[in-house]
């Protein structure tokens, strides 16, 4: 489960939805939410006496995900670079070990033959070390299956997985989550704390509710008790529809306080037809970063609060920049839409085709103009990672970083974490496309490096005389210089905005 501890403006979902399709023969299977509607399980005037019958009728389609998955770490000799070293023989070595992790969610069956949507971060491991080896699917009543991992999309945080059997699996089908209203009655099943199948129910609290956690940043909130576990699990309307997918909470405390957040079906379902026919999932971007505009921001510009959006960076080499989009612009219309809080520009963007050339409405020194900008492919999530790395301001100095606990030889003798310097960090960092080196991104406070001016955006560029290109390179010769027993690296480092110089930085105590 995701938790989220801050909440900024509302964004307005829009869209319109169908039932999934699943290639079964029409008439051939139902639905068990086609079935709550033919029984008139729940009035249509409210919420039943009891949700017994709801529940009964849905619960079969819900299941619980469980996911083992590999991780690699490195091993710490407590006796490297002394005549004990090799006391222990092999356990004591510094050659990677592995080691098991599980993971717990929820889903819920969406076709006959098979196909479970649930979130991307129920099966995708949070490490990048760690492998994903297995997933178990287990239905209502306890059965369990091996599941393939048919698609992912990490930006709507979604996934699809396939089960198989000689019978038809009962299933669900998505609702039209614009129809949901604040008040509505809403119930939620899902598998929380690893306990099985458990309802909960409560209303929508709202439909238009945003997080600040990116272009997909739409949920339906509510107050039905979401925990950990519950992700990926659905949330069904009366008429035993999926209208969301539970998929984060706000909470100080780590549990339940009535603030859970569901992806809304509208945005979720298309995604998941596409992940199910196997097509790539390609979305718009333009290249900038952006705020809402706040009271303070709107009178200050002389616009309405609640109009458009403003541009604090346009990304070099990006749609925004070939476009003649400035810093300081207020983006007002994208293709015909007002952009509001309502109404993103990323989610707007997003939902464009890239190669879509539109006309961008701006506000530019008190004068509204119209630009045209052809949309780009919005990058992976990794790739927009790095382009936000060093971007923005950055703490000067150390960052609250321990030693020693994690992060291989370079957290462990420097107290330093680093990145290779890729031409779009290289551009944040305002040094050549071509730089070769490694990007600081990580300082321990207490570490030698810090005290030597050391800090986040610093480029190591050699290491006792030896071009570093990538972390592996410098690890060696760090671990050389120890097994030599110097206590000591010549780093050739370069500042942001600065010239390279040399500095003799001690290793950390083992």
């Amino acid at each position: 489960m995701r938790y989220s501890y801050g909440i900024t403006a509302a964004l307005l979902t829009s869209g319109a939805v169908v039932s999934l399709v699943t290639g079964q023969p029409a008439g051939a299977q139902v639905a068990q939410n086609d079935r709550v509607q033919m029984e008139n399980v729940v009035p249509r005037a409210g919420a039943p006496s009891s949700f017994a019958d709801l529940t009964a009728a849905l619960q079969p389609a819900v299941v619980n995900i469980s996911t083992r998955q590999r991780i690699t770490v490195e091993n710490q000799n407590p006796f490297a670079g002394t005549p004990f070293a090799d006391l222990f023989g092999n356990r004591g070595g510094r050659g990677p070990t592995t080691r098991e992790a599980q993971s717990l969610g929820s889903g819920f069956i969406v076709s006959a033959d098979g196909y479970v949507v649930t979130n991307n971060h129920v099966v995708s491991p949070p490490d990048n070390r760690a492998q994903l080896e297995e997933v178990t699917v287990t239905l209502a009543d306890g059965t369990e299956y091996p599941a393939e991992l048919v698609g992912t999309d990490p930006q709507s945080d979604l996934a699809v997985l396939k089960i198989q059997r000689s019978e038809a699996f009962p299933f669900v089908h998505f609702g039209g989550s614009t129809e949901a209203r604040v008040g509505d009655w809403v119930i939620a099943i899902g598998n929380p704390f690893g306990l099985g199948g458990t309802v909960t129910s409560g209303i929508v609290s709202s439909v238009l509710r945003n997080t600040g956690s990116g272009a997909y940043d739409r949920y339906i909130q509510t107050d039905a008790a979401i925990n950990r576990g519950n992700s990926g699990g659905p949330l069904f309307d009366m008429q035993g529809n999926v209208i969301g997918i539970n998929n984060a909470i706000y909470s100080p405390t780590g549990g339940s306080v009535g603030i859970g957040f569901a992806i809304p079906a509208d945005i979720a379902q298309p995604i998941v037809e596409r992940l199910i026919d196997g097509e790539e999932i390609l979305r718009g971007y333009l290249g900038v970063r952006i705020q809402p505009v706040d009271d303070d921001m709107a009178e200050a510009l002389g616009i309405e609060r609640n109009r458009g959006e403003f541009i604090q960076m346009v990304s070099p080499g990006e749609p925004a920049e070939a476009a003649g989009l400035k810093a300081g612009d207020v983006v007002l219309k994208v293709n015909g839409e007002d952009v509001t809080r309502d109404n993103s520009l990323s989610y707007i963007v997003a939902n464009l085709a890239p190669g879509t050339t539109v006309p961008i409405r701006i506000l530019r020194d008190g004068r509204e103009q119209t630009v045209r900008a052809t949309i780009g492919r919005r990058p992976s999530e990794e790739e927009l990672r790095q382009q936000q790395m060093f971007s923005g301001n950055d703490d000067e100095g150390a960052s609250p970083m321990a030693p020693n606990q994690g992060g291989g030889p370079l957290a462990e003798l420097l107290g330093i974490q680093a990145v290779p310097v890729t031409p779009t960090i290289a551009r944040q960092l305002g040094v050549p496309n071509d730089t070769t080196g490694l990007a600081i991104t990580v300082v321990a406070p207490n570490s030698d490096a810090a005290r030597k001016g050391l800090s986040r955006g610093v480029i190591i560029l050699s290491a006792n005389g030896t071009p570093v290109a990538q972390v592996a390179d410098l690890e060696a010769i760090l671990e050389e210089a120890r097994d030599s027993g110097r206590n000591a690296v010549l780093l050739r480092a370069q500042a942001r905005g600065g010239q390279p110089q040399s500095v003799a930085v001690r290793l950390l105590d083992e």
